[in-house]
């Protein structure tokens, strides 16, 4: 059999959508066409702006699905599983294509095999044609039962759906809601009720754009009303709909199918968001969205094509002779417009707001949220908002314009707006576009909103690229700090000479609150000229007072502030913290709050753990020496005392180092140099020397010449690349660097024997008196000595605490220096490679015990 003959050769416009992520994505607008070629059909659409480019190319198949939407919509699924729909922009062009496409999946079906969807096989428990009962009182049960079998398959429901279709079965079931309500027979009416969930949830788009017309809709919605889940309760539907006044006609529209099309949208979000919210599937869900998406389209389409409807709808607005109401129903439509734009792909959203623009929405927005009305002003800032969402530099041209112009700018009109606005809606949407119209440049749209980001379990503002500054964004900015700024925080400035905030109201807190968060959000865009406006107008003060507040949340805001100046670690904001004494008011509320661990505790506490983890020496200078008292009464968490202990160790005062492992040898530890007068400690150069020292140092020895060096050497700190090293940090043993040549341990003559033990190191170290050299070489000269007492007696010199590898390798340095300088050690150096001996920590204990015993005997 041959193929159909496909449509005639003039090219239909349409406009070719693709689901993605359960929106619809807009490809292009084209000119469709049916074309068989080669024992194929292909649905082709070219582009519009360029022809030789396929927006689409599909081979029609048996089993796509497609299904024809309205009078202007097909919708099918491609074999990749791919929703798509082509929205014509005629009901000829679509029918003339529904058509080619209805032939040839005729002439697939009658030459498909026995595998085919809709088999014989399939279709054999229907008859053909498939019938129902008469639509009757009496048969509702056997209709109830019958529809319930049909649609357990595949083949049955697509059966059943054309039947109903065929036969307008729906419309005759109408008539007998009515005669079931008058006869107040309960069991009729809910068996009418399962009856048309049934015929909805078949899930064909025709079916349901059916059902929301003028004449069926009523009936449909009166059986859903008596749901059998519910038998004692009965719901209001239908009074709901019928109610006109929710349906407000600014402007008669000249097409008919627009205005049906606006009825049956309403029907169709009403139907999807309350009638049938309960028993929605996935694949009906999915059917209303896309209905009332296309509807949506066709609508906002019809309206910015029409210019002179738009001209006439704008000019209520700006006519002073109009009635308030219609003024206020035409701002009311306008939202609306906005409202579906969101849905709208970006160049069809843009295209809108370009049209409105250009007829005077900035105007309409400003008449809106200067209105006395609430709902009007709510009305103004979801269509501000809107705007804002999709480009901001539209209306900070428009303001920019009005700056220029010496009119009041819309930035005053929502600053007057925040400021006096009762409505916690309308007072938040204001504040948010203020910041929006604020930011120096517009970021990408992942960037778009406010966000901080937690780094190294810290809360950081976020970095964003800083493109080449715009001329008229920043000339609009600087106009905001002259002339806008001072209007928007004299509120926080009247806080001034204010001595109790008990009284304060609700208004008052939200405002203070919605303030706060612009100072912050300035402070990270406007680095400059926030940090400038802040010092002068003393911000900073009277956002600490607010610490005293007794709103718990308005205390965590002004604390957040607080918290974000510290995190910035800019020298500017830390002056200010420190010079104002903004710490003080902070640990009042640690005091007030301590220790129920809620969120204002945590917060506070968190702010200073954060001083303490990034060691900010000034702030913790500061917060120790002006609140050491309080803060050491601070005992159920360990951030207080580190930051006292911080403190000290920056001083130069080491409390754990007064008592050391050689207490017990008669060595007195040197006592530090209190901190006074602002003065840190020195070090030790300065300190008296103790009489064993200078017994030490007075006696007689052959190494005499290298005692200045020892000394020298004792009283300075060593420095090791750059680094200063405490004198507690000397070693005790000069060792060798691992780096040296390998060492002979063949070798059966007397060697000096280094010892390198694995300690790890002593939390508290002492510098021990160097070792006399007379001693160390009478232990080196006795060779009959067994190799273990060898390692007594090197235990013995090494009992002191381990030191850091940098201690380590500046002793090596200077014994090197040492031996190259004494002609008498040249003979250990002639005696052969120096061994290497590792010992275990048990081993070291032993070795250092009989050490002791050695020292007594001796």
């Amino acid at each position: 059999m041959a193929l159909m003959v496909p449509p005639a050769n003039e090219k239909k416009r349409v406009k070719v959508y693709e689901l993605k992520n359960n929106d619809w994505f807009d490809r292009g607008t084209g000119f469709c066409t049916g074309r068989s070629a080669n024992e194929e059909s292909k649905i082709l659409v070219e582009s519009e702006d360029q022809p030789d480019r396929l927006l689409l190319e599909t081979k029609i198949s048996k089993d796509d699905g497609y299904q024809k939407q309205q009078d202007t919509l097909i919708v099918w699924t491609e074999s990749t599983g791919v929703d798509m729909a082509l929205s014509f922009q005629e009901a000829e062009g679509c029918a003339a294509i529904w058509d080619f496409v209805s032939q040839v999946q005729s002439h697939l079906l009658a030459l498909g095999g026995p595998d085919d969807a809709l088999s014989d096989a399939d279709m054999e428990p229907f008859p053909n044609p498939l019938h129902l009962p008469p639509p009757e009182i009496g048969n509702l049960e056997e209709i109830e039962h019958a529809m319930r079998n049909i649609a357990t398959t595949v083949a049955g429901r697509d059966a059943l759906a054309k039947f109903v279709i065929n036969e307008d079965y729906i419309r005759k079931l109408i008539p007998l809601v009515e005669t079931a309500e008058d006869l107040e027979s309960l069991k009729d009416l809910h068996l009418l009720c399962n009856i048309m969930k049934m015929l909805i949830l078949l899930n064909d788009s025709q079916i349901i754009d059916h059902i929301v017309t003028e004449n069926v809709v009523f009936g449909v919605i009166g059986a859903l009303e008596y749901d059998p889940d519910f038998p004692n309760h009965k719901a209001n539907h239908r009074r709901y709909l019928k109610d006109n006044s929710r349906y407000k006609e600014v402007l008669s529209i000249a097409d008919p199918s627009i205005t049906k099309k606006i009825h049956a949208t309403w029907r169709l979000t009403y139907l999807k968001d309350v009638v049938l919210a309960r028993i929605l599937d996935d694949p009906t869900f999915g059917v209303l969205n896309s209905l009332i998406f296309f509807n949506q389209v066709d609508i906002i389409s019809h309206l910015q094509n029409n210019s002179n409807y738009l001209d006439e709808l704008f000019g209520i607005i700006d006519n002073p002779e109009a009635d308030l109401k219609k003024k206020k129903d035409a701002v009311g439509f306008i939202q609306s417009c906005c409202a579906i734009a969101k849905s709208l792909q970006a160049p069809g959203r843009a295209t809108l707001y370009t049209n409105f623009i250009n007829h005077g929405l900035l105007r309409v927005i400003t008449f809106a949220i200067s209105n006395k009305e609430a709902s009007v002003r709510v009305a103004g800032t979801d269509i501000l908002a809107a705007m804002i969402d999709h480009d901001p530099s539209m209306v900070r041209a428009y303001i920019f314009k009005s700056i220029s112009e010496k009119k009041t700018p819309l930035t005053d009109t929502l600053i007057e707006l925040l400021l006096k606005e009762v409505d916690l809606g309308v007072k938040a949407q204001a504040a948010d576009a203020i910041k929006v119209l604020l930011e120096p440049q517009q970021p990408p749209p992942a960037q778009a909103q406010e966000s901080m980001t937690r780094q190294n379990g810290e809360f950081m503002s976020k970095t964003r690229p800083q493109p080449q500054p715009n001329p008229q964004t920043e000339s609009f900015i600087q106009h905001f700090y002259d002339h806008s700024a001072n209007k928007l925080f004299q509120p926080l400035k009247d806080l001034e000479g204010r001595k109790s905030l008990v009284d304060i109201t609700f208004h008052e807190v939200q405002l203070y609150n919605h303030l706060v968060e612009i100072i912050m959000y300035l402070s990270r865009t406007h680095q400059f000229r926030s940090k400038f406006y802040i010092f002068t107008e003393d911000l900073a003060s009277r956002i600490a007072e607010l610490l005293a507040a007794p709103q718990k949340h308005l205390r965590l805001t002004a604390l957040k502030f607080f918290r974000q100046c510290i995190g910035l670690q800019d020298e500017f904001y830390n002056r200010q913290i420190t010079q104002k004494g903004y710490f003080t008011k902070i640990l009042d509320i640690v005091y007030a709050t301590m220790p129920r661990d809620n969120l204002l505790n945590s917060a506070c506490l968190e702010l200073f753990e954060f001083i303490k983890r990034e060691n900010l020496k000034p702030l913790i200078i500061h917060l120790v020496e002006t609140c050491r008292p309080r803060l050491q009464e601070i005992t159920y968490v360990d951030t207080f005392q580190t930051l006292i202990l911080r403190y000290d160790q920056m001083q130069g005062y080491n409390p754990d180092a007064d008592t050391t492992l050689f207490s017990n040898d008669g060595i007195t530890t040197p006592n530090r140099t209190p901190n006074i007068n602002g003065t840190r400690w020195q070090g030790v150069k300065d300190r008296e020397m103790d009489p064993a020292e200078e017994d030490y140092f007075n006696g007689s020895d052959e190494e005499d010449e290298t005692l200045p060096r020892i000394k020298k050497q004792r009283r300075d700190s060593v420095i090791t690349n750059g680094v200063a090293i405490s004198p507690m940090l000397k070693s005790l043993v000069d060792y060798p660097d691992d780096d040296d040549d390998a060492m002979d341990t063949s070798s059966s003559e007397p060697v000096e024997r280094t010892i390198e033990p694995k300690l790890s190191p002593s939390p508290m170290l002492q510098t021990p008196p160097p070792e006399r050299l007379s001693e160390k070489r009478r232990r080196e000269e006795n060779d009959d000595e067994d190799e273990l007492g060898k390692l007594t007696t090197i235990k013995r010199r090494n009992s002191g605490p381990s030191v850091s590898s940098t201690g380590g390798n500046s002793t090596l340095k200077r014994k090197k220096a040492f031996v190259s300088k004494n002609e008498n050690r040249d003979s250990l150096t002639d005696k052969g490679s120096i061994k290497k001996i590792e010992i275990s920590l048990g081993a070291k204990g032993a070795a250092a015990e009989q050490g002791s015993k050695g020292d007594e005997d001796a």
